[in-house]
């Protein structure tokens, strides 16, 4: 009997092991076959982590993605950072963050490598062509798949509709998620009050303590170093909010007019790059980082833009459960659940306007979505699938024109 414990313990930490290698393996092979932006990760993620291998509910995938979505940093990142923590605490937070980031930035490193030895960048048009239509179908599934959790009102329903419309128009994407997570904490302090029912107030954390999280430094011009390169993608990974297109101008306004490190030519191929290649769109930095310093600052520029994520979630993080018990808090979550859902709807549109461009692509598309749903494919192999029919029909469109 003395032994049972032991047993216990032995038999946890053989569950977490395995748990842990599984996780890094998924996120391995994510980080190397994920296209299409932090949209497209994260309706992946959803597939493989909720539908498939059933690790989290989809209301706790929910709730990690209204958070990722009010901090800086890369949220797609930040998801597969949050559920490795949720699933195998803190070796789970690195392991997760890390198998992510590490394939893409590989990648990454080897075009950079080609491109300064080549001056131009490998032709990947077709592959994408093929890619991108599946990536709609994809993210359309997810975004259907955890609105039925999410919209669990007709008041929320509405929120999500005025997020969608607010977010089009060009609002700030901060502001789309608090109006909806205080419009959702309005109306459920009404319900209480309509209800005679009474409760314990909760403020909001203070926008002080928020602002944190949003303030960096602006630096003086600084003549290169991997030391002010370090410093330059710390920063932007501390305060910037926003997709590959906000972080192309956050990049341009120093490393182009401020610093002169580099020309808009190369930044534009940094960001081209970025947004070809599987996994986040922040190993730009990497690119760019060995344009500036070569392998040395690559490692140094892809460490400072992600290391704010780990720090993000390893504070927030642990802090989503309880959140979620509180009435009133998890009031402003549901809110901002809907919004960040109402995020993925405009980015979709957007993205499918530049993607679904012929019969060839629209047909792949709803194939593919057809697919997911009916057979519940694994979406990596859809994926795979896009990118073969892509790079023949592509090399058709080219012979015959």
């Amino acid at each position: 009997m003395a032994s049972t414990p032991e047993l216990k313990i032995g038999t946890a930490f053989k569950v977490r092991r395995r748990l842990l290698i599984e996780l890094s393996l998924l996120y391995l092979r994510l980080g190397t076959t994920a296209f299409g932006g932090p949209a497209a990760h994260i309706a992946i993620m959803e597939h493989e982590v909720v539908q498939r291998r059933r690790w989290l509910s989809r209301e706790e995938f929910l709730d990690f993605l209204g958070v990722v979505n009010l901090i800086p940093g890369p949220s797609s990142t930040e998801m597969a950072i949050q559920i490795g923590y949720r699933l195998a605490g803190w070796p789970g937070l690195l392991m997760g963050g890390l198998c992510f980031i590490f394939p893409a930035a590989v990648l990454t490193l080897m075009l950079a490598w080609i491109y300064v030895r080549y001056g131009s960048l490998p032709q990947a048009a077709g592959v994408l062509y093929g890619i991108k239509a599946v990536m709609i179908a994809v993210v359309l599934q997810a975004i259907w798949t955890l609105s039925r959790t999410a919209v669990k009102s007709k008041l929320l329903a509405l929120i999500g509709a005025v997020a969608i419309v607010a977010n089009a128009v060009g609002l700030n994407v901060l502001v789309v998620l608090f109006c909806a997570g205080v419009v959702s904490i309005v109306a459920k302090r009404l319900s209480s009050v309509s209800g005679n029912r009474s409760s314990t107030a909760l403020a909001l954390p203070p926008a002080s303590d928020i602002s944190k999280f949003m303030l960096g430094a602006s630096g003086a011009g600084a003549p290169f170093g991997l030391l002010p390169l370090f410093g330059f993608f710390l920063k932007v990974g501390a305060v910037l909010f926003g997709s590959g297109y906000v972080l192309l101008a956050f990049l341009r306004t120093d490393l182009v007019v401020r610093l002169k490190w580099l020309t808009d030519k190369q930044l534009l191929d940094a960001i081209a790059v970025g947004q070809v290649t599987p996994g986040p769109v922040f190993t730009t930095a990497t690119f760019i980082g060995y344009l500036l310093g070569g392998t040395p600052g690559a490692v140094v520029a892809t460490v400072g833009i992600f290391l704010p994520s780990f720090i993000f979630i390893a504070i927030v993080g642990p802090w989503v459960p309880r959140i979620r018990k509180s009435e009133i808090l998890g009031a402003f979550l549901d809110g901002v659940n809907v919004g960040a859902l109402a995020l993925m709807v405009v980015v979709t549109w957007l993205l499918g306007r530049a993607a679904l461009v012929d019969i060839t692509t629209i047909v792949l598309a709803v194939v593919s979505g057809i697919t997911l749903i009916r057979f519940k494919i694994n979406s990596t192999w859809l994926i795979l699938g896009g990118a073969v029919v892509g790079y023949v029909a592509h090399g058709v469109h080219l012979i015959g024109g």
